[in-house]
């Protein structure tokens, strides 16, 4: 059994992820739904830098159409702990890529993270390990931070087989020195509710993730590069079970799909990363 603790696995504070994926349908809805969340989690904090050591880091992920609007919002700009990302981007900085956005571009709207490899892109768009290795590259370049998933529609030893393969193939001419820019997403497909026959997820299955990513991470960087890695958690997150992978499985945060769409059950999720 997994001890409880307030401690999360490498000392730094949780870093809560929202992905709205094509989410919501218009900018008024973007807009609306932005605000609300940073009213709430303002609240939270009265006032305070989230990334101050108060507690937490939050990030929204909008679709690309939104960014240019709620990275200049108000908010945003006065509220410094609640930070801008992106879904995704391409490998290069510009050229004849049409309907591709670039990490350059991406940075210039005020994004810091960006995630990269997600499952749904894997399956529904054909991306690559090859693929999601340049993406990093060229987002590191950027100075942008990649949010690498993780992902295994398969449990047991099938699933670690392709998350290393994953792994490796992303890590593929990454600097030792690049790991702590980048934050690390152990993503079970097979525990995301819209997956046919959903298994919910305990501590300890995420637990087991976190130490496996964590050892492949030891094989290529080193122990000391692999105990300082940020390794956060996807699959279903919700305010009611959060806490039990942050405090219980030490996650170092949490990638929240369908719940960040929800203002009060994804500030309430941020209040539960900590409580």
């Amino acid at each position: 059994m997994i001890s409880k603790t307030n401690q999360i696995s490498n000392g730094v504070k949780p870093l809560i992820v929202a992905n709205w994926k094509c989410n919501p349908a218009t900018m008024a809805e973007a807009k609306e739904l932005f605000d609300k969340i940073v009213e709430g989690v303002a609240a939270l904090e009265k006032g305070e830098p989230l990334h101050d050591g108060t507690g937490r880091e939050v990030v929204i992920c909008p679709p690309f159409v939104y960014l240019a609007t709620l990275g200049a919002s108000a908010f945003a700009k006065s509220f410094g702990g609640l930070r801008i990302g992106s879904q995704d981007c391409f490998w290069q900085e510009k050229g004849a890529y049409t309907g591709e956005v670039s990490p350059k571009m991406l940075k210039d709207l005020g994004c810091q993270y960006v995630i990269l490899g997600h499952s749904e892109r894997r399956r529904n768009f054909g991306e690559t390990d090859e693929m999601i290795n340049k993406k990093i590259k060229a987002a590191l370049s950027a100075r942008l931070t990649p949010i690498l998933c993780l992902s295994s529609a398969e449990r047991g030893a099938t699933a670690k087989e392709e998350m290393a393969i994953q792994l490796r193939g992303a890590m593929v001419g990454i600097e030792k020195s690049d790991i702590q820019n980048i934050v690390f997403t152990y993503e079970p497909v097979w525990a995301i509710s819209t997956t046919e026959a959903c298994v919910v997820a305990t501590p300890e299955n995420t637990a087991e993730g976190k130490i496996f990513i964590r050892e492949v991470i030891s094989e290529l960087f080193g122990k000391d590069t692999a105990e300082s890695a940020r390794i956060i958690y996807g699959g279903s997150v919700d305010s009611k079970n959060i806490s039990g992978f942050i405090k219980d499985a030490k996650m170092d945060g949490a990638l929240v799909g369908a719940a960040s769409l929800k203002p009060e059950e994804f500030v309430n999720a941020v209040k539960n990363a900590t409580a």
